[in-house]
């Protein structure tokens, strides 16, 4: 037993697929999602900030949203990309560590910030007099930054209890990035203080921003439904959250079957899948769910263009 205790200096990520035909398609789909994702997001970045009308907690939430999307695809995609071209990916230990760290941080951040946003939409329907006075710059500022530092929190304790395993022998990640599953499938050490994170507190990031949601949008609609009267004036309140309550749902229903079952030591093949949907689709779908549904952001995206034009 002596002889295998080799620490591993390096991962293989063996990606999505080992089929070659499935590679090129699978290569130019995600290649076309991820150049979405940059151009949708960096569109309405560039929109929030260049377009007075814009300047509001709402659209500054979003502008958060969308940067977190551009950063937080281009930690997984670039390198799931190179792996359809050139097969198997190594991937160094500090680099393998690297990505954990930054996918948890922005992954975390959004989970927060998708609660932010739907508060912001609660104080906007339910308290409109009141909506400038709760909602100052200082404010959006203070939960922006709050946003920020709870996902990097989260996402340093998780790096550095990982940084601490030891892994010697198996170096093959299934996976097509360096998740915290898949590499506690691969420690020799014990790995229980990993896991009590990711069943505690990890399960704790996603559910507490989720129940604020669902909370925020229970308070909307029994408002809603008590003090507006007419059948027109109901809907014009949710269709400014309808965008937001679906992106709630395209990041939240794959995160709550990734985190919120207890973690037990095996990595099903349905997790590479699920964690597809956010760190590639989601991130793509975000600005055209924004702009279909939002006449402010449709009409500055038009201004924007027919200026450079």
């Amino acid at each position: 037993a002596m002889l295998n205790q080799t620490e591993v200096s390096e991962f293989i990520l063996l990606g999505l697929t080992d089929v070659q035909g499935l590679q090129h398609f699978f290569f130019i789909s995600f290649l076309l999602l991820y150049l979405t994702s940059l151009l949708g997001n960096g569109a309405i970045v560039t929109m929030v900030i260049f377009e007075p009308r814009l300047h509001t907690p709402m659209y500054f939430f979003l502008g958060n949203l969308s940067c977190l999307d551009i950063f937080y695809s281009t930690v997984t995609v670039p390198k799931m990309l190179t792996g359809f071209l050139f097969g198997h990916q190594p991937i160094s230990f500090g680099g393998c560590l690297a990505q954990l760290h930054f996918f948890h941080f922005l992954g975390s951040t959004e989970a927060v910030l998708l609660a932010t946003m739907a508060y912001d939409r609660y104080v906007a329907i339910c308290n409109p007099l009141r909506y400038a006075l709760v909602m100052s710059p200082q404010t959006w500022l203070l939960l922006a930054v709050a946003s920020w530092s709870t996902g990097f929190v989260h996402a340093t304790m998780h790096s550095v209890v990982t940084s601490q395993l030891s892994f010697c022998g198996h170096k093959d990640i299934r996976h097509f990035f360096c998740d915290i599953k898949p590499l506690l499938a691969l420690a020799c050490s014990t790995t229980s203080l990993n896991m009590t994170l990711l069943n505690v507190v990890t399960t704790s990031i996603v559910l507490g921003p989720f129940t604020l949601i669902v909370l925020s949008y229970l308070y909307i609609i029994s408002f809603v439904f008590q003090k507006v009267r007419c059948q027109e004036g109901r809907w014009k309140p949710f269709s400014t959250c309808a965008s937001h309550l679906t992106i709630v749902a395209l990041f939240y229903i794959p995160v709550l079957c990734n985190y919120t079952p207890p973690s037990s030591g095996s990595f099903p093949k349905r997790d590479v899948q699920v964690s597809l949907m956010y760190s590639a689709v989601t991130p793509a779908l975000n600005p055209l769910i924004y702009t279909l549904r939002n006449q402010e952001v449709r009409s500055a995206l038009r201004k924007m263009l027919g200026r450079k034009r």
